[in-house]
């Protein structure tokens, strides 16, 4: 999941300010983490612990009001008397990973996912983003070359009829998930590492931070991620978002690096 996390932390700068190329620098100091990386934390936190889903959101939410939530995202953060509100954007997506890593079959991880998705992003679109995310991370854990998960994708609903430098050009801000999430795939199945998936992600502009938090889960679980990148971002997290990250991390996947001020 700490691949979703660096894709989201390098993404956050070129979110309102697009860049269309693959050239440019990979860490900056102004790079942060988004609501991408706060809500795919609370959902593993939520998952691995059983919590309630909408409580925990809420919660890790509250903590970090200014992430750069939506804005129906942000008054249902703020108010628990609003019901889940049938959102077909892309929040459901950016935050599925960890079903993908901790579910046992493909059918968990589908359900993991609407799960998570369903307190705020149950419409039909909104949790098929979740759960594509979710089944392609689960398919490339398990040993699924490109061509199967790309037929598996499009069996799924979602057309990958393009290629990143097809849409480059023309590719405009889109936070639906059938707006967002192929084409956050189509980066990582043209890309031949980890870095060129979340560095193919960013260049078509667009919510870069989304593209490359999904782009980068989907590239951590087929060829892992270089250590100095872990090591640079997890220096640079809260203690109350590394915690919980650490410990899905240290179950499911790969023990993150100890920091020496915890």
């Amino acid at each position: 999941m700490i691949g979703a996390i660096i894709g989201d932390y390098v993404g956050s700068i070129y979110e309102w300010h697009n860049i269309k190329t693959t050239e440019f620098p990979f860490f900056s100091p102004t790079c942060r983490f988004t609501d991408d990386s706060v809500m795919s934390i609370a959902v593993a936190d939520a998952l691995m612990n059983s919590l309630d889903m909408a409580a925990t959101l809420r919660a890790y939410g509250r903590r970090y009001l200014g992430a750069g939530y939506g804005g129906r995202f942000r008054a249902w953060l703020l108010d628990d008397t609003i019901p889940d509100y049938g959102s077909f954007g892309n929040g459901s997506a950016m935050r599925a990973s960890a079903a993908g890593w901790m579910a046992g079959t493909l059918e968990e991880a589908l359900e993991l996912a609407r799960q998570s998705a369903m307190p705020t992003h149950s419409h039909p679109e909104g949790i098929r983003g979740a759960q594509v995310v979710a089944g392609c991370i689960w398919l490339l854990r398990h040993g699924a070359d490109k061509p199967t998960l790309r037929n598996w994708v499009i069996s799924q609903g979602y057309a990958l009829d393009f290629t990143i430098d097809e849409i480059r050009p023309v590719y405009k801000f889109d936070v639906t998930c059938q707006g967002s999430v192929p084409q956050a795939i189509e980066a990582f199945l043209e890309a031949e590492d980890f870095e060129s998936a979340v560095r193919l992600g960013i260049s078509i502009g667009g919510d870069s931070d989304t593209i490359a938090c999904i782009a980068g889960a989907l590239a951590e679980a087929c060829w892992g991620i270089p250590e100095a990148f872990v090591e640079h971002v997890i220096s640079k997290m809260p203690e109350v978002l590394y915690r919980p990250l650490a410990a899905f991390e240290a179950k499911y996947a790969k023990s993150l690096p100890a920091r020496d001020d915890l």
